[in-house]
């Protein structure tokens, strides 16, 4: 079994930048589908972004154009650079891998309760805080 730890979350003035990293240990990572969500001040988790192991990738529309994913597998890592962000991305961002039923792209994941999060992903990660202030 996994484990998934998320860093780089601060607190930060809109508009400016952070990188976050989700380093796993435990697994091979290469061939593992990976994404972050994000719990707002609800019980939801929507997801962000993803990568899969040949490097596509996915974004939110509301994060198009400001965050990039990537990955190195030789460091088990992926990062996500969050740039000109904004006060709504205000959140806690949780890393997951390979969802247990079905795959990244299914609707059903795009929003999750983040209860129950835990059990829908090979792994899932303890969040790290992200603030941004105006």
């Amino acid at each position: 079994e996994g484990h998934l730890a998320e860093s780089g979350g601060g607190s930060v003035q809109a508009g400016g930048s952070l990188r976050l990293s989700c380093t796993a240990s435990g697994i091979i990572w290469e061939d593992s589908d990976v994404g972050w969500y994000r719990q707002g001040p609800g019980n939801a988790c929507d997801l962000v972004s993803t990568i899969g192991p040949d490097g596509n990738t996915y974004y939110a529309d509301s994060v198009k154009g400001r965050f990039t994913i990537s990955r190195d597998n030789a460091k088990n890592t992926v990062y996500l650079q969050m740039n000109s962000l904004e006060t709504d991305d205000t959140a806690v961002y949780y890393c997951a891998d390979d969802p247990i039923y079905g795959d990244f792209s299914d609707t059903a994941l795009r929003t999750i309760a983040c209860k129950t999060a835990p059990t829908l992903f090979d792994n899932w990660g303890q969040g790290t805080q992200v603030t941004v202030s105006s």
